[in-house]
């Protein structure tokens, strides 16, 4: 339970005191400054605490968002503030400063707020409002005038229409959110979780992949609609959090954790389905794995470099902003990179009228596409801008580079090189690496190249990745490693490596975006144990090419299971120990609205 302290006598015929208990908040009132002190420190520590003026007047949604979102320490909109533990000292000391200053035993909400604002090492959230009306009138008229403007205003269509994401893709915007804004508010009021939404979301694409691993025609039908219906409960969980501001760390993580989860199920569904009409397309399942991961990746690393540079314009960027005044080019630029809402009906109709074979190729070329558009674009704007990248930034690529213990020792022997030349020796070691795997297959060739690669990747972070092109070095990475084990399977050619493959790569993509979503929550990255424990990005790659030098193609298949499962056990224990655990304690509530992934 939330506590209200309303300030001052409710006015005659105010809903006031309704619209706060409405909201969760146990309504006291306080007689004057020196009363709403003493009802403050009656209030347990740990629970949420509101100021209100008594004669507010606003939208119940006006207030939802000034005193329930739970992403903020303190938040103010005009004539209420309020705070949670950490900054309840903050708001102690403002409530004695004005029953100090006040004069005629009368709390001036204004004055607490600024002094809250003052008191507080961070910002004091002020949520925009837009039409929304939240004012404390000074007078009869004004307030007969306040009333009138919330009575001509619907702030119910206002809350519905604002818990559609902002920013998101044609196909979502147009086809889904329309009708699943409606599903999320009927899920709030029957007073379902975000969470409760994103676990039915996986549930069913996880059915929906064992539809189209049938391998039948209806099977395939299925998979798709299920498909379709998994994204619209996926748009809803995201919808019902921002309808009822039930934001959490777990729920952050969980959503974007499964999105990965139930796409990456659907292609391995796919390519057993095919596998059943015989056709053998976990190559190109785990390519379109490998692409898709590879281009979140360039999005991370991109966004991360550039999350608080300074000096961070460009013209590339600038020619963006204009385009962005142009609608239709807004809507083109967004489809072309293949979004989550585009990609997904993309598949779910070819699933449904082809093949998996189809489907897959379908998808590597879009994939493909959107990667180069976007690839492109940003190594654009990073030559053409003069960024001076922070330490947080540097700090942040190298926990996405994933360096294991080889490089960490070898960063540490070897004579470094020139920083601009980073990015370069990151590219000639990942194209030396995949182009071996790919020429040579297993032997011993392919362990030397490994090695190099091994040496180039220490050099590529032995320094503060702070260059304008730095960025590139994680995604470099990520392609090296998982391209070498794609390839490494598939010339085996034996039954089962690539499932096997897919396997691996799948668990080490976990943590790769677990490593993200860690960074985005200001939780910092996975402990070094854990990336010592797995081998870091180069130990792996060299690993599994001595293993396939080693190995008869069947045994070096139970070794890449093998491989997989040590690692899926090893990141997922502890991911899932580490966000709970975050959870239980109270961690900040997160929702990142994010890129159109």
């Amino acid at each position: 339970m939330s506590t209200a302290i309303l300030t001052g006598q409710p006015v005659p015929g105010s809903s006031l005191e309704g619209d706060l208990r409405s909201l969760g908040f146990d309504v006291r009132v306080a007689s004057d400054a020196a009363d709403a002190e003493t009802l403050l420190s009656a209030v347990p520590a740990d629970e949420r605490v509101a100021v209100v003026d008594a004669r507010f007047v606003g939208h119940v949604h006006a207030l939802r968002l000034g005193l329930t979102d739970p992403r903020f320490e303190a938040a103010a909109i005009p004539g209420a503030v309020t705070v949670r533990r950490a900054a309840r000292p903050a708001l102690d000391r403002a409530l004695r400063t004005a029953a100090g200053d006040a004069s005629n035993g009368s709390v001036v909400v204004g004055i607490v707020a600024d002094r809250v604002a003052e008191l507080l090492d961070a910002e004091l959230h002020r949520p925009e409002l837009g039409e929304l009306v939240a004012e404390v009138p000074r007078d009869p008229q004004a307030r007969n005038e306040a009333r009138q403007a919330v009575a001509a205003l619907d702030d119910e269509a206002i809350r519905l229409r604002t818990a559609v994401k902002s920013r998101d893709g044609f196909f979502t915007t147009y086809c889904i959110s329309p009708y699943s804004r409606y599903l999320a508010r009927w899920c709030a009021r029957r007073g379902l979780t975000p969470n409760q939404v994103t676990t039915a979301s996986l549930l069913t694409a996880l059915i929906a992949a064992g539809c189209a691993a049938t391998g039948t025609r209806a099977g395939f039908v299925a998979a798709g609609l299920l498909l379709l219906f998994s994204f619209v409960l996926d748009c809803t969980d995201g919808q019902l959090a921002r309808y009822s501001l039930q934001y959490s760390t777990l729920g952050a993580w969980l959503d974007a954790t499964f999105d990965r989860a139930k796409e990456y199920a659907y292609y391995a569904g796919l390519a057993l389905g095919a596998a059943r009409g015989g056709d053998d397309v976990w190559a190109l399942a785990l390519g379109a794995m490998v692409l898709q991961t590879c281009r979140h990746v360039v999005d991370f690393s991109f966004n991360e470099a550039n999350h608080d540079a300074t000096a961070n314009t460009s013209p590339t960027a600038a020619l963006s902003g204009r385009l962005d005044s142009v609608g239709w080019t807004v809507w083109v630029r967004r489809m072309i990179v293949l979004p989550i809402g585009e990609r997904w009906a993309m598949i779910a109709l070819l699933t449904a009228v082809t093949t998996p074979r189809i489907t897959f190729y379908a998808l590597l070329i879009g994939c493909a596409f959107a990667a180069t558009y976007t690839t492109a674009g940003r190594v654009l704007r990073s030559l053409t801008r003069k960024a001076q990248r922070t330490d947080r930034a540097a700090q942040a690529l190298a926990d996405l580079a994933d360096s294991g213990p080889l490089a960490e020792l070898l960063a540490r022997v070897l004579p470094r090189g020139p920083r601009a030349l980073a990015p370069l020796f990151a590219l000639a070691g990942a194209v030396a690496m995949m182009l071996a795997a790919w020429i040579d297959g297993p032997g011993w060739s392919v362990v030397i190249c490994a090695a190099a690669y091994v040496l180039v990747s220490s050099e590529a972070v032995a320094q503060p990745l702070k260059g304008a092109l730095d960025w590139l070095i994680p995604p470099l990475f990520r392609a090296a490693e998982y391209v070498t084990v794609l390839v490494l399977a598939a010339k085996a050619e034996v039954n089962g490596a690539l499932p096997a493959a897919f396997g691996l790569v799948g668990a080490v993509a976990y943590h790769h975006y677990d490593t993200v979503y860690r960074i985005r929550g200001d939780a910092g990255a996975p402990p070094n144990w854990l990336v010592r424990a797995i081998g870091g990005h180069e130990g792996r790659t060299l690993l599994v090419t001595v293993l396939a030098a080693l190995l008869a193609p069947t045994d070096f298949k139970v070794a890449l299971t093998a491989l997989a499962v040590a690692v899926a056990i090893v990141v997922l224990v502890e991911s899932i120990r580490f966000w709970v655990t975050a959870h239980t304690r109270g961690a900040p509530a997160v929702h990142d609205e994010g890129e159109p992934a």
